[in-house]
């Protein structure tokens, strides 16, 4: 019974997806920096989806949701997920499909991920940045908390890199310099999360 257990245990580990949480490293902002991140997170007003039509974005939800329901088979969450990534990331000037792939890799969609380092949720968000851009109360296990937070936190970073993305990446996994994070980051985004208006099912 044991071995079977065992065995049991094993297959699980093989057939679940890896989730490669990063560690964002403290880096001291300058107060103008800061004071924008700050505004920027405090940020209350409710997530929709910005597409110039109704019929565009009930496509764009049914698409991601399609892709997402296998890790997350309540409609209900994976759809206020999605509309919260979409929100947030047009918000910071990012793609969707883009923090959708970010999101894969570092947390494969689980709410409450915890790193070795500590970084937490969906978006593996150090608990630092608290400090440094938001409030005491701010929880990072909240969806639209910390959606608002790594989208921030990326496109921070993308400005300091000047728009190089896989440097951005590397900053935003604590792996700066170093392929694999990025590359798997833009795997997610270009294959499994790519989308099309015209072709919306398309995987």
């Amino acid at each position: 019974m044991l071995g079977a257990l065992r065995l049991t245990a094993l297959l699980l580990t093989a057939i679940a997806p890896l989730a490669f949480a990063g560690n964002q490293k403290y880096e001291p902002l300058a107060a103008s920096v800061q004071s924008q991140m700050q505004s920027t997170v405090s940020d209350q007003a409710t997530p929709f989806l910005a597409f110039d039509t109704l019929q565009e974005a009930r496509a764009w939800l049914a698409a991601m949701s399609r892709k997402l329901e296998r890790r997350i088979p309540d409609r209900t969450t994976r759809e206020e997920l999605l509309v919260t990534v979409h929100y947030e990331a047009r918000r910071a000037a990012l793609d969707p499909q883009l923090v959708l792939g970010l999101i894969q890799v570092e947390s494969n969609f689980r709410k409450y991920a915890v790193s070795n380092a500590g970084a937490r949720g969906y978006m593996q968000v150090m608990p630092f940045w608290v400090k440094q851009i938001g409030r005491p109360e701010h929880n990072l296990f909240h969806l639209r908390t910390n959606l608002r937070y790594g989208c921030v936190i990326l496109k921070h970073y993308l400005e300091i890199e000047k728009g190089d993305l896989f440097r951005a990446l590397g900053r935003y996994n604590g792996s700066l310099g170093k392929a694999d994070y990025p590359k798997m980051v833009e795997r997610a985004w270009t294959t499994i999360w790519k989308y099309s208006a015209r072709g919306a099912g398309s995987s």
